[in-house]
């Protein structure tokens, strides 16, 4: 209605006594004239987009995944766009013009033959329809307004999931957004597991220790439970670091820093404290890594000493991490139950043979798969001979395509 109003405003300042209300060429004129003008504005509006979806989606009812979310960006978006438009304008000035127009000559029209005094009052071509003729006209004529309705609204229906459905780009940016919030959920479930995971498998050990040995060995006991009260404080700093990996995805800074190697005798201490003997042989260089490689290396070597806490109870674990050609190479070790044999991709591909010693696992070894993958490296574990070994390795720069086997030096 703007445009039309603004259309005839216009033509009547261009066109010499012209009146827009009663001269029907103007009338045609100003609604033509009013058609680029909104698709000039469609253009120019890329909030558009966005209402003209609601409207298709409440008077069509349309599945909300055939049509685009959020305003046109692009300029294929908006062409589209703007083609809508016009259609709709198009479609719903007819529509209007008819409603209007139409009734009134259709009531005419079915009481004509009734009222004599009417007759000499109507348009000659109304006049000129005999008796039954003019009801029939009239009930043609609603019906034609009724059926043009129909057919603009169909019509309609069938062009809004080309016009208004996601271009390419609008696919293109859907998808990577499911994939950043992918990413992003697999990266906290990654750390929650990691961290939290391991402080209570820590924890479940230390305290049945401390259960056992209470009666005969205070002492014992005593210290397990101060294990357990380090073991839960450090757990809360890092459930407090993944905690704030959700405030940096809302754009402020974590409120502590990710654990990195340096944190690594700290985690080993934890971990005899709950009865595990841990061998570890770490290279001097091992020192100077870049901090996304130490931080995800920190992650592996917990996983790592987890799976030895849940699965194989407290049994000797060597580690050891050595630098090498560009890479870090991390490997794990730990004995495991009888029958325990055959390797299996740290990711989670292939049988895995310790599934009948292991309850709920497999998580863990498939978020160290991504962790080195991340990184351009891999991660391989096998359990072979009664010793689950566990071997990563990390590119300290960029993304490394060579690959060796899981049994390296």
């Amino acid at each position: 209605m703007p445009f039309y109003l603004l259309a005839s405003v216009f033509v009547g300042l261009v066109t010499d006594g012209a009146d827009p209300l009663l001269d029907t060429g103007v009338q045609f004129t100003s609604f033509g004239c009013a058609l680029p003008l909104a698709a000039l504005v469609a253009l120019l509006l890329p909030q558009l987009r966005p209402l003209e979806v609601t409207a298709v989606r409440t008077l069509c009812f349309l599945p909300a995944e055939r049509l685009a979310d959020g305003p046109a960006l692009s300029w294929a978006a908006r062409r589209r766009t703007a083609l809508w438009f016009v259609a709709h304008l198009l479609a719903g000035g007819v529509v209007s013009g008819m409603t209007l127009a139409a009734p009134p000559a259709a009531v005419v029209l079915l009481v004509l033959p009734f009222t004599t005094p009417l007759r000499r009052s109507v348009p000659a071509w109304m006049q000129a329809l005999p008796g039954a003729l003019g009801p029939l006209a009239g009930l043609a004529l609603l019906a034609l307004v009724a059926g043009t309705a129909w057919a603009s609204g169909v019509l309609l229906a069938r062009c809004a999931p080309t016009l208004l459905g996601p271009t390419p780009a609008d696919r293109l940016a859907a998808a990577e957004r499911r994939a950043a919030d992918l990413a992003t959920r697999n990266r906290l479930a990654r750390e929650l597991h990691d961290s939290v995971g391991h402080a209570l498998s820590a924890v479940t050990l230390q305290a049945s220790a401390a259960r056992r040995v209470l009666d005969k060995d205070p002492e014992f006991a005593r210290q397990a439970l101060t294990a357990i009260e380090e073991t839960t404080r450090a757990a809360v700093t890092e459930l407090d670091t993944v905690l704030g990996l959700l405030r940096e995805e809302d754009g402020d800074d974590p409120s502590a820093p990710a654990p990195t190697l340096d944190g690594l005798d700290a985690l080993l201490d934890r971990t005899r404290a709950a009865g595990v003997a841990v061998e570890a042989t770490v290279e001097e260089r091992c020192a100077g890594l870049p901090p996304v490689v130490s931080r995800e290396a920190y992650r592996i070597v917990q996983e790592g000493l987890s799976n030895a806490l849940r699965h194989a109870g407290p049994v000797p674990v060597r580690l050891r991490l050595r630098v090498r050609e560009g890479q870090l190479t991390l490997r794990m070790e730990n004995p495991v139950a009888a029958g325990d044999n055959g390797p299996v991709a740290a990711g989670g591909t292939g049988p895995d043979p310790a599934a009948t010693a292991r309850t709920g696992g497999g998580r863990g070894l498939r978020g160290v798969a991504e962790r080195a993958r991340l990184l351009g490296g891999e991660a391989t574990a096998t359990a072979r001979d009664g010793v689950w070994r566990l071997t990563a390795r990390l590119p300290l720069t960029g993304k490394n395509e060579h690959t060796t086997g899981a049994d390296g030096p």
